[in-house]
């Protein structure tokens, strides 16, 4: 069975396609913005267009407009291949990219969450949540304890000034996505935000 994994809830828009849980064909492109232009002709580049007959997609937390525009193509290609859609938190493919370089390692996810925040989690040597994922102020984020190993775009600034943490600086990697437990993938595929919108509605008159 085919899988094509879809990741576009950070700065990099990372996609991989899979042959019977063998990587076939992967881009990883660090884009900061631009994934709506980048996403479909990367997918394109891949054997056969990318088409699978399952996809895996990341369901944040991490930027609105990229979470969203990975779901929206997710579901689009799901729709016209005929194909089975699921999600996975992208938190968790954080955590599987940082121990496909230190195996079997609990660690603390730390990633830019925006507005002055992080979105930090902890995960066990499985790649399972330990811990109920947060989106608070950098300052709270530096004093709550954490794994010996911190991953994610944030893990340097995390871990400076502390000898007894290893930074492990990384962007999710949909090369690693077939690593995030099973317990975590989701027919459900609404988007996690982590935090609530920056829009705000109008008030009422």
């Amino acid at each position: 069975m085919r899988q094509l994994v879809i990741e576009c809830a950070s700065e990099a828009c990372s996609i991989a396609l899979f042959d019977n849980e063998k990587l076939a064909d992967h881009r990883h492109v660090e884009l900061g913005r631009g994934h709506a232009e980048r996403l479909i002709p990367l997918i394109k580049e891949l054997p056969d267009k990318g088409k699978a007959e399952r996809i895996l997609v990341s369901q944040g937390p991490g930027s609105f407009t990229g979470v969203r525009i990975g779901l929206a193509a997710a579901r689009a290609l799901g729709f016209a291949w005929d194909a089975e859609v699921r999600g996975y938190p992208t938190l968790a493919l954080v955590a599987a990219t940082a121990n496909a370089r230190h195996p079997k390692e609990a660690l603390t996810v730390c990633m830019n969450g925006g507005h002055g925040e992080w979105f930090v989690q902890d995960f066990d040597e499985s790649g399972e949540p330990d811990s109920e994922l947060l989106a608070i102020p950098i300052a709270d984020a530096n004093q709550r304890p954490c794994r010996p190993m911190v991953a994610g775009n944030r893990a340097d600034e995390r871990c400076e000034g502390y000898a007894d943490l290893t930074p492990i600086p990384c962007l999710p990697d949909a090369r690693h996505a077939l690593a995030i437990p099973a317990s975590l993938i989701t027919q459900d595929l609404s988007p996690i935000y982590g935090r609530a919108p920056d829009a705000k509605l109008p008030k009422a008159r």
